[in-house]
């Protein structure tokens, strides 16, 4: 038997220029009006027999407008940034830029004194790994874009720095496949018989 998990990242809480690490503020009037302009195309993924979210206020909002009524999973919440949290990224540049550096450069560094990327990322896999195959084939988690980065990361087994290349808009969504240590990023679209002119 094959899970279906289908990761929803959270409507925004700020424009991307002053995202902070670790955001807990809650949707802004821009990621409430994403949220209903998309609602009708993600309103199907409540039928999923496992609903989950990250535990941050933007996450859990956005899955219950969408009307998930998720399950907060402490495994799905954002990277520990340790002392930089609530910081922009600019910020922290600007108060320890060898240290951000280092961070950019190294999976394995913490010099923020939280999380590594490689523990993250390892965190991330283990809740998709451990999805219990019995309680049904199909899961929806709405958690924050650096979840879904790790979990892409995971998924396709590829190096860590490929996280900096992933880009995840807010209310994108992307599935998984598999089960535990064999997962298939699946893309889905028009069929080709709706693409023929």
């Amino acid at each position: 038997m094959q899970l279906r998990v289908t990761f929803v990242a959270a409507a925004r809480s700020s424009s991307l220029l002053t995202e902070r690490f670790e955001d807990d503020r809650p949707l802004d009037q821009a990621g409430w009006d994403q949220v209903l302009a998309v609602a009708p195309e993600l309103l199907p993924l409540a039928a999923a027999e496992l609903r989950y979210c990250s535990p941050t206020p933007r996450s859990r909002a956005t899955g219950d407008a969408l009307g998930y009524a998720p399950l907060v999973q402490l495994a799905l919440r954002d990277c520990d940034m340790g002392r930089w949290r609530g910081l922009t990224l600019g910020e922290a540049m600007a108060r320890e830029p060898e240290s951000v550096d280092a961070w950019l450069a190294d999976p394995r560094s913490t010099p923020h004194g939280g999380e590594s990327l490689l523990a993250f990322v390892a965190r991330v896999g283990e809740w998709l790994d451990t999805r219990p195959m019995e309680d049904g084939g199909r899961v929806v988690a709405v958690v924050e874009p650096a979840v879904v980065r790790a979990a892409l990361v995971y998924v396709l087994k590829a190096p860590p720095s490929t996280f900096w290349n992933i880009d995840v808009r807010p209310l994108s969504a992307i599935t998984v496949t598999g089960r535990a240590g064999r997962w298939n990023l699946r893309f889905e679209g028009v069929s080709a018989q709706h693409t023929r002119a």
